[in-house]
């Protein structure tokens, strides 16, 4: 693979002229194939019909090797003139929105609206049309280019499709870039880490008079927050706590017998995921002891199970390496103004496992990500993914 050549050189080589402006011809069909993807239910977990339509679109427009892998992801890839580590171009698959969620597109004016038809409809056509103009005839790279539809990456998915990808299929990638909502600025290149934990009381519970002073799992639950909220955080590297979720007990008038907590915990920094993910076991802990040495003598203790529910790791692609840069000049070159940014995305896999990665968007403008009333507007869209095939063909190398 070779880099070295500076992408403002390549910009005007005719192979990468004739494909920026065939990128502009498909503008509509990129639109046709967002809106068409998007109105098609993929719940994270229920990816498969979504899957299934985009593995077609792989076959239509020629890839090879075209293949569904153990955990569902959408693999096909684009041969190079050489053998090699890929590059790999991946979208994510699924969604917020549960079956239930009607997803039509509405038209208003020159706005989409529909749930998902940015994130990340949006980013699965793009990465169909570089599929599509990176036909290895008049345009071709040296290092082969594999591109991913991948699965789990919203909410509880945890990244479940990137972590198979990365660490079976793809774990030799030269370099992975992950296509992910509208915009043409942004450049992922610091991973937000989160580890998520379940934190899950049991005791005898009771009446709430005649069995009094058996230790209260709903208590035990309150210290643990309370112990948390009171957590001292540090704003370098930046780390969040929060309980997201708290329940248990089934009367007012019951000591309960159940209770539980999660708590999402956010850092740029592996070091300070693994110290505060002590903090919340800690925290835990003490709740359990202190509430059974409240309860009177003889009383069935509570006991404590944690239980790990998300981990998404962290790390960085460093500033200086080649994607970064290529990143940072393809930016510039469509007339934008580059924005290094920290975000929880598929690239944050590849970034962990010392894959150089970043997450782009795919052009235009988009707002109210996961909500029914999600847009789009194709504003200049086609400079995103004019931008996405400078950066692939910087990273892979132009085959002149």
């Amino acid at each position: 693979m070779d880099v070295s050549s500076p992408l403002r050189v390549l910009w005007d080589a005719p192979a990468l002229a004739r494909a920026r402006a065939a990128i502009l011809q498909r503008d509509e069909a990129t639109i046709e194939t967002q809106i068409a993807v998007s109105e098609i239910a993929a719940p994270t977990g229920e990816e498969g019909e979504r899957g299934a339509w985009v593995a077609s679109r792989f076959h239509a427009i020629g890839l090879t090797n075209v293949s569904t892998d153990a955990a569902g992801n959408v693999l096909g890839t684009r041969a190079g003139t050489e053998q090699g580590a890929p590059v790999v171009i991946c979208a994510h698959l699924d969604t917020v929105f549960p079956r239930s969620v009607s997803l039509r597109v509405q038209h208003e004016g020159p706005r989409l609206i529909g749930p998902g038809i940015g994130d990340n409809g949006r980013g699965l056509a793009a990465m169909l049309t570089l599929a599509e103009v990176l036909d290895g005839s008049t345009l071709r790279t040296r290092a082969p280019v594999v591109f991913a539809a991948t699965v789990g990456e919203e909410g509880s998915g945890d990244l479940r499709g990137a972590k198979e990808l990365f660490a079976n299929a793809l774990s030799h990638a030269a370099a992975a870039i992950a296509l992910d909502g509208a915009g043409d600025e942004r450049i992922v290149h610091r991973a937000l880490g989160s580890r998520r934990f379940r934190i899950h009381f049991r005791g005898a519970g009771g009446h709430s008079w005649t069995a009094f002073g058996v230790p209260n799992a709903v208590h035990a639950a309150s210290i643990t927050g309370a112990l948390l909220a009171r957590t001292a955080l540090p704003t370098l590297p930046r780390t969040t706590l929060s309980v997201g979720r708290i329940g248990g007990g089934i009367s007012v008038n019951a000591i309960p017998d159940d209770a539980w907590l999660e708590i999402d915990l956010r850092s740029t920094s592996e070091t300070a995921l693994r110290t505060f993910e002590g903090e919340i076991r800690a925290a835990a802990t003490s709740a359990l002891h202190e509430e059974n040495l409240r309860g009177t003598r003889g009383a069935p203790p509570l006991t404590l199970e944690i239980t790990v529910i998300g981990d998404r790791p962290s790390g960085e692609t460093d500033r200086s390496l080649p994607l970064v840069e290529a990143a940072l000049e393809a930016t510039r070159l469509i007339g934008r103004d580059a924005d290094l940014a920290t975000a929880s995305t598929d690239a944050n896999v590849p970034i962990s496992r010392g894959i150089p990665a970043i997450a782009i968007g795919a052009g235009g403008r988009g707002g109210e990500a996961h909500t029914v009333a999600e847009w789009f507007e194709n504003t200049a869209g086609h400079l995103g993914v004019v931008r996405a095939l400078a950066i692939v063909v910087a990273t892979a190398g132009l085959a002149l």
